[in-house]
């Protein structure tokens, strides 16, 4: 599977962020024959080992012509991978990471709004230039 355009900068982004990169890309098995890769898992020590947040993280670029198309593809890997979450790491969040650029554009349309609304979509926004975290919306 290819990596995104962008994934080292997100694991950066991370890394500085304060996470800790535990599988790089996280297999979720569904079935015999299928096997999900989220790009990223990650945990993140809050106060003591045992309060430690795990999120899985899909990243997008949105770099191709058509904005569209590449939300139709993220937002159903999305809603796939979290009910794969669900079923197998209930302790564990997605996100979906998306640039800065596409977030304060592309993903401020009234449509895009309510659909990221509607499917509660967690966002990572990410400067890719400076591989740092902007925002994270859960």
């Amino acid at each position: 599977m290819a990596k995104d355009v962008f994934h080292q900068q997100v694991k950066k982004a991370l890394i500085k962020d304060g996470w800790i990169i535990t599988h790089d890309p996280f297999t979720i098995r569904i079935s015999e024959a299928i096997k999900l890769q989220i790009d990223l898992a990650a945990e993140n020590a809050i106060a003591a080992e045992r309060n430690t947040e795990k999120i899985a993280v899909e990243i997008k670029s949105f770099i191709a012509d058509s904005d569209i198309s590449e939300f139709h593809t993220a937002l159903g890997q999305y809603l796939n991978y979290c009910q794969a979450i669900e079923e197998q790491e209930a302790d564990r969040a997605l996100y979906l990471a998306v640039p800065i650029e596409t977030y304060q554009d592309f993903f401020q349309i009234s449509f895009v709004q309510r659909a990221l609304h509607r499917y509660q979509v967690k966002l990572i926004i990410y400067d890719p230039k400076c591989e740092e975290i902007r925002l994270w919306i859960k």
